[in-house]
């Protein structure tokens, strides 16, 4: 569901650039709102979220999914961890709908998808790992990685189960916000991916941008 937000990106408390391939890890408080803006249009936005106080909790998609009855993220929907608890709420969205099915690339999932020679290029699950390694301090490691939201990215699913990859919906300056039910560590990778028209062939900057 489209719907507008309130917010004023002037009287945000902090505003990051994340460009294509780069990562974002930070802390969102309780209460406080975050913005993922797509600043070109049909980017993904490769996003995980873990209880800041126990990592062990984190977002489920497989919960998310049961308990609003829909695949698509959007306006209301109240994303639930592995514990079934309340971690964030969209409250605003520009772009419609968000996939939370598709997972993230892997050099693995290229080379399967792709060609061979697609190894090596550079995947969402890289920047997720880099992320962790260079950020002890949130006490994440490999293992924690786990199934994600796509923001703005569009996997249509078929009628018979199955998924694809298509153009992207959104545009040049839409955006998703969510509002945390608790502290929340939001990782997220600005997917580089080259290979299929999620993000229009053209990897582009995010902007992350959060009230209090």
């Amino acid at each position: 569901m489209i719907s507008t937000s309130q917010f004023k990106a002037e009287q945000a408390v902090r505003s990051d650039t994340v460009f294509a391939g780069d990562y974002y890890m930070q802390v969102l408080k309780a209460g406080q709102t975050l913005r993922i803006l797509d600043l070109e249009g049909n980017q993904a936005a490769d996003t995980l979220f873990y209880n800041a106080h126990d990592p062990s909790e984190r977002y489920s998609a497989m919960d998310t999914i049961r308990e609003q009855g829909n695949v698509y993220l959007t306006t209301g929907t109240q994303l639930l961890s592995n514990d079934g608890n309340l971690m964030l709420t969209i409250t605003a969205d520009t772009c419609g709908r968000h996939d939370t099915l598709g997972g993230a690339c892997a050099t693995e999932s290229n080379t399967v998808r792709y060609a061979i020679e697609k190894k090596c290029m550079h995947a969402c699950r890289d920047s997720w790992l880099l992320a962790v390694a260079e950020n002890p301090q949130y006490g994440l490691s490999k293992r924690d990685i786990t199934h994600n939201i796509n923001f703005f990215m569009n996997v249509p699913v078929s009628s018979e189960g199955g998924l694809s990859f298509a153009d992207g919906i959104s545009g040049a300056g839409k955006y998703v916000e969510l509002t945390a039910a608790i502290d929340v560590i939001v990782l997220l990778s600005n997917c580089p991916q080259l290979n299929n028209p999620c993000n229009a062939y053209n990897p582009t900057a995010v902007e992350m941008l959060i009230w209090d």
